[in-house]
């Protein structure tokens, strides 16, 4: 069967956990395949809620195989103790894989990455300064260290070795910081670390393309989302993987002809966390009301996001990046207290309207959104369960999104919780 793909086409924390976790149900691989643990999705199933980083969502269907593909960076000591969190709640994380060519996040990266983004002053990303940006670097500098390098003492040395007197001498000399203790990293990796992680790692390519030649179901989990793609997002307030749907055939190895459905997954608003352009970004009472409406703030982070309305000039160019079948929205009840609602509909950038988002930075970063107002429903969704249940507006609001994306709203969600949604189609 083919397999499925469910991203973020906005700036992040749009609830992919949610709706990951309900298509898991008819599933029997979840595969994570990019990003570190700079991501959360949160799950609400009853009383219990799970925060994952980088145990994939699936880990919460007793059927599913959840994998870490090869496009992930890992920080071992972060995943061990998600995964014992898990254990100790009751769910069964001897099902985790995790791919031998993904890469280790190392002490060194997390220095420097707090490092760099301190020296950026005014200037500065946005990071969340986890070391998932230098893992990455080192990975296409040909430096990193790999997951299946915890199965070898002798390359994990040699490699280790080489590289930390290049890092050493960069906090060293750059910003007069101690060297790292080589001895302290090979101890923690391997007396500590790798006996935990030898027996999830393995091949996970073969492992899904067996998978698929026998029929079974796979589906690709993103992490971030379309705009903090390093190549089409709103570089370079991105993140250093490509969270868009061609990263996912990177990321897990499967290819592009084994993918046939792609659900792109956007918030009823928007949000976003850090710096960068963000042209609905509203302030005062509007902005504070969808923050705590909406409890924005980052699952593993805790920074309070950045709001504004929904921007359908963002949503058309992530419908063609990603070949969107598909959008699930999210926390559509989050509005039921505005008597009015508005979407973006295009920018306006020196004087001109432009239905495109615009290619150049400066352009951008100066566009105005030119709106479209539509009446609230002024009702509570959080019990709605079918789409005739909606109110009118609400209709009418997802409507014209569907019409102006050209893609079918398939999914609304209307609370946290895992059966808060709609079928919309």
């Amino acid at each position: 069967m083919p397999a499925t793909v469910v991203l973020g086409t906005q700036w992040g924390d749009e609830g992919k956990g949610k709706f990951t976790d309900l298509l898991a149900s008819d599933v029997d691989f979840v595969v994570r395949y990019q990003g570190g643990h700079n991501a959360g999705h949160t799950i609400v199933i009853g009383e219990d809620r799970f925060a994952l980083q980088l145990v994939p969502t699936g880990i919460l269907n007793s059927h599913v195989i959840p994998v870490i593909g090869n496009g992930v960076v890992i920080d071992p000591k972060v995943l061990l103790d998600e995964v014992e969190v898990l254990s100790s709640r009751g769910v069964d994380t001897s099902r985790l894989i995790i791919s031998g060519a993904a890469h280790l996040i190392m002490p060194y990266h997390q220095e420097l990455d707090r490092l760099t983004e301190r020296y950026l002053g005014k200037n500065k990303l946005g990071t969340t300064k986890r070391g998932i940006g230098p893992a990455y670097a080192d990975k296409a500098s040909r430096i990193g260290i790999r997951v299946q390098d915890l199965l070898d003492e002798k390359i994990f040395s040699q490699k280790l070795e080489v590289v930390l007197k290049e890092k050493n001498q960069i906090l060293a000399k750059v910003y007069n910081r101690l060297p790292l203790d080589e001895s302290k990293i090979l101890s923690d990796y391997f007396d500590v670390y790798a006996p935990k992680l030898a027996p999830m790692i393995s091949d996970t390519v073969g492992i899904l393309h067996r998978a698929y030649k026998k029929g079974q179901e796979i589906l690709l989990e993103g992490a971030q989302a379309t705009f903090l793609d390093l190549d089409h997002g709103t570089y370079p307030f991105v993140t250093s993987s490509n969270p868009t749907a061609g990263g996912a055939c990177t990321g897990s190895g499967l290819g592009p002809r084994q993918i046939d459905r792609v659900i792109g997954v956007a918030k009823a608003y928007l949000t976003r966390v850090g710096a960068g352009p963000f042209p609905t970004e509203l302030e005062g009472d509007v902005a504070d009301l969808l923050v705590e409406r909406g409890f924005e703030f980052g699952t593993n982070t805790g920074r309070k996001r950045r709001t504004g309305w929904f921007d359908l000039v963002l949503l058309r160019q992530a419908v063609a990046l990603n070949s969107v079948s598909e959008i699930a929205i999210t926390k559509l009840d989050i509005l039921d207290v505005f008597p009015e609602i508005l979407v973006a509909t295009q920018y306006e950038v020196d004087g001109e309207r432009t239905s495109d988002l615009p290619y150049h930075q400066s352009d951008f970063h100066k566009a105005r959104p030119v709106y479209k107002s539509f009446e609230g429903w002024m009702e509570d969704l959080t019990k709605v369960t079918t789409k005739e249940e909606l109110p009118y507006n609400a209709r009418t609001y997802l409507s014209f999104l569907e019409e102006q994306l050209e893609v079918p709203i398939t999914l609304v969600g209307t609370g946290p919780e895992r059966d808060q949604f709609v079928s919309f189609r």
